[in-house]
Formats: C-alpha cells, sequence, structure tokens
C-alpha cells in the first residue's frame, strides 16, 4: 500500500463532512520532532490491515522505529487469534506502530500491549474526556448505557528480530446501527466531549511514547517504572470472577486477583491455588 496525504481530495465516498479526513501534514508537525520516538508518519486510505503491512515493512528495511502507520479503513483488521475487526472508513483510529527495545530483555516484551493499553486509556480520557477501562490482556472498555462496552483492541506481534509492531483499533463515531456487535462501543456513544480524531491520536501517541520511555528506561521492569502498578489500577478484570478458557477445551475458573511482574494475569481457583496464565495460553477470558 502506497501511502497517501489523507488530506488530500479523495471523490465522493469521503464526502462524509461528519467524518473529515486526518490531517496528516499536521500529525507529522505535531509528532515528527528531534529527539522524540515518532520518527515517521505515514496515512493511507484503505489496506487489509496496518499490522501486517508495518511488519511487512520492517521485513524489507522500509522502516524503522517510531513509524506510525495509519489507516483511514481496514478490510482484514485483525484482533488476537485472527479475530475479525470491522468498522465503516473514517469512523475510527486504525495503526500500528514499530517498537524496536533491544535493551530489554525479551522475556519482558509482552508488557507491550499492556503498555499501549495504559498509554490509550490515557490519551483518550485527556483528549476524548471519556473514562475507559482495560480488560486483560488487550480490549479497551468504554461505558454506553450503564453497560461495558468494547471500544478498541490492541495487538501486538513480532517484526523480524529485534521489532515488536503494535496495532491499535478504536471505535470513535460508530453509531448504535453501525457496531458490528450489541457489545460493541464507541467513544460517541460513551459521551465523549471530543471525537475530532487528529487530537485522539496525537493524544495516544504521545502517552505511548511518555510510558514506552519509563519502560524502557527501567530495562522493562513494569513495576519499577510504574507501569504494573498504573495497569492494575485501570485493569476491569482485577477483583472479578472469570473463566480462562485455554487451549485444549481447558478452562480455569477463579478470582483474577492481580497481574504479576511478567504480565500474565493471576487466578485464584476455589482450590485456593493461584495461577498465572499468559495472554498466549488464552483462548477467551470471559467473567463468570
Amino acid at each position: 500500500m502506497t501511502p497517501r496525504d489523507a488530506s488530500e481530495p479523495f471523490g465522493n465516498r469521503w464526502s462524509d463532512l461528519d467524518r473529515p479526513p486526518l490531517n496528516v501534514s499536521a500529525l507529522r508537525r505535531g509528532l515528527v520532532r528531534e529527539g522524540t520516538l515518532w520518527s515517521r508518519v505515514e496515512v493511507v486510505q484503505r489496506t487489509g490491515s496496518t499490522n501486517s503491512d508495518l511488519v511487512a515493512w520492517a521485513a524489507e528495511g522500509r522502516a524503522g522505529e517510531g513509524t506510525v502507520l495509519v489507516a483511514e479503513e481496514q478490510t482484514a483488521a485483525r484482533g488476537r487469534l485472527d479475530r475479525q475487526w470491522t468498522a465503516p472508513a473514517r469512523s475510527g483510529l486504525f495503526f500500528s506502530v514499530l517498537l524496536t527495545p533491544r535493551e530489554v530483555p525479551v522475556a519482558r516484551w509482552g508488557w507491550l500491549p499492556l503498555l499501549t493499553g495504559v498509554a490509550v486509556a490515557t490519551g483518550l480520557s485527556r483528549a476524548a474526556g471519556v473514562d475507559t477501562a482495560l480488560k486483560w490482556p488487550n480490549d479497551v472498555l468504554v461505558t454506553v448505557d450503564g453497560e461495558e462496552r468494547k471500544t478498541g483492541g490492541i495487538l501486538a506481534e513480532g517484526a523480524g528480530e529485534g521489532g515488536v509492531v503494535v496495532g491499535v483499533g478504536i471505535n470513535v463515531s460508530l453509531r448504535a446501527d453501525e457496531l458490528p456487535v450489541p457489545t460493541a462501543g464507541s467513544l460517541a456513544l460513551a459521551g465523549a466531549v471530543n471525537t475530532d480524531r487528529d487530537p485522539l491520536l496525537r493524544g495516544m501517541l504521545r502517552a505511548l511514547e511518555e510510558w514506552y520511555g519509563r519502560w524502557r528506561a527501567a530495562g522493562g521492569d513494569a513495576s519499577a517504572c510504574g507501569l504494573q502498578e498504573t495497569y492494575a489500577a485501570g485493569c476491569a478484570t482485577l477483583g472479578r470472577m472469570v473463566r480462562a478458557e485455554l487451549p485444549g477445551e481447558r478452562s480455569m475458573v477463579g478470582e483474577a486477583v492481580a497481574v504479576d511482574g511478567d504480565g500474565r494475569l493471576v487466578i485464584a481457583t476455589k482450590e485456593g491455588v493461584q495461577e498465572p496464565v499468559g495472554a498466549g495460553d488464552i483462548v477467551h477470558l470471559r467473567s463468570v
């Protein structure tokens, strides 16, 4: 997919004034500066998956750390375990970033999607004025009509030696009749005071830069940089009874009591055993 300035005219399909295109020039001016993490911002009108594209760019040597790829529309967006994510064009923010935390032990890279969740929640709270919560390991929740709804998801994928691509999808202006499933939500439906995608994207990326810098400076120690405590404070999963569905049709039921130093969810079973489970071990995590 060839990058293109999303502020350029693109025909009748972009005539919805309620959903203006992103201003890539302004995004670059606000984010790409000397001494900052973000080295490059590209916006494409339509692609299958920004994660897949950025992984390919990294493999081809066409992208370095701090590259941000944003799509106005994704046709083959994926969540964990290749679950599909669909939304109308320009109704959300669909972007991926390339990170290369080579000074951090690989064993601690599992914190990257959780770190991104904290950054997304922080950025949306500041820029959209909406309360968010995090469902372990990768969902962003908002409250719509008194119910928790998923408004976003996060997916981290390896990008060759020493690199990770982290993708984020956030429903911004979706109306009720556009939701893919009844349990989905959007910032607009949650009463956000601002649904202008430019400041929302800048807010999330600046918060991500801040948390990534802290985590990297601490050698990936989530406790030392305050990430573990902050994630736990915003995690709606903790304190609830959950059923963890595991590979091989196995399951575990218990109370989610903590997120450990490796980013795993600790479940206290009725037998009195505390079992940590990693994101890669979970097929589904449901409230009981």
